[in-house]
């Protein structure tokens, strides 16, 4: 079932028509993992960093807090728990280990609003009773809500130096690929903030790679800290992986853009389907607002809309 949503990193050349078809090397490089739980007859459990916060940039982006977005990737994750559960009586469970504390001051999200998107997304849990996911934060792996101090806490036991994570992006292809894959939604939202400051370009395109590298090293950092909390979980992710990862990377939901998630984009009902954009490209269809609960939730293509 999984590998219908798996996010293959296909700029990671294998030498292969298809960048990673179902394989045995696939399979093998979680085998241990899956065994274990089956012998014990506990569920299957998976950790996935991801759901952090919305992006700053409101030109991807509805508003600050979770909408149709998270709400339909949330029942994604729940329903492959159910869909593990129709084939093995345990079934699975989902840890989601937000990360939006880890690096909220690096891309310009305040720790409060952090905070308002995750007790918000729990809330989105509550109500749509999806009982096998659950949340895990910076707070939960160190005890404290002391962000600032926290997050030196990660980068001093946990985090690489910035020297060699620029070697590690020189010299290897998926550490490139990643890299440039945040960068580009990095210097997007400088771009963004930066047209009312006047910064030219090149100042902006240079101030997003730092920040680019910086995300990467505390993302890479808390990923440390999510293995040493959950050794025995199966590792997921948002992000495309290389061919026979240990991680799976995840696709979310339908998306035309293989980095997009639902914290840095819209969902757009074109008639046929939902899907990923960005709220740009949207707004470029004339597509309108649907709000609900006096919040806006996602968007409907020009041709959906009824005129009164």
């Amino acid at each position: 079932m999984l590998h219908r949503y798996q996010r293959v990193d296909d700029s990671v050349s294998t030498g292969d028509e298809d960048p990673c078809p179902p394989c045995v090397d696939c399979f093998l490089a979680r085998q241990a993992k899956i065994a274990r739980f089956i012998q014990q007859g506990e569920e299957v459990h998976f950790v996935i960093p991801a759901f952090p916060a919305k992006s700053p940039n409101k030109k991807k982006v509805l508003g600050a807090l979770p909408d149709l977005g998270e709400l339909m990737a949330l029942n994604f994750l729940q329903s492959m728990c159910d869909y593990v559960g129709y084939f093995y009586s345990p079934g699975a469970r989902v840890t989601i280990c937000s990360d939006g504390h880890v690096f909220s001051d690096v891309v310009g999200v305040t720790d409060n609003a952090v905070t308002a998107y995750r007790e918000s997304l729990m809330a989105c849990i509550k109500a749509a009773n999806l009982t096998s996911l659950d949340l895990f934060g910076l707070d939960d792996a160190f005890g404290s809500s002391d962000y600032p101090r926290l997050r030196e806490i990660l980068e001093r036991d946990y985090a690489v130096s910035l020297h060699d994570l620029r070697n590690s992006v020189r010299t290897d292809a998926a550490a490139r690929s990643m890299f440039n894959g945040i960068h580009r939604f990095m210097y997007e939202d400088a771009l963004a903030r930066g047209q009312n400051g006047g910064s030219s370009k090149t100042k902006l395109r240079n101030e997003s790679k730092d920040a680019a590298f910086e995300t990467i090293r505390r993302s890479n950092a808390w990923s440390r800290v999510v293995a040493e909390q959950f050794p025995e979980a199966i590792r997921l992710s948002i992000h495309p992986q290389p061919p026979h990862s240990e991680k799976f990377g995840l696709r979310l939901m339908p998306t035309r853009d293989g980095w997009l998630t639902p914290w840095h984009g819209v969902v757009l009902d074109d008639g046929n389907t939902r899907y990923l954009a960005k709220r740009w490209d949207a707004e470029k269809l004339g597509a309108s607002i649907v709000w609900r609960n006096g919040l806006p939730s996602h968007f409907v293509a020009p041709h959906l809309t009824l005129n009164s």
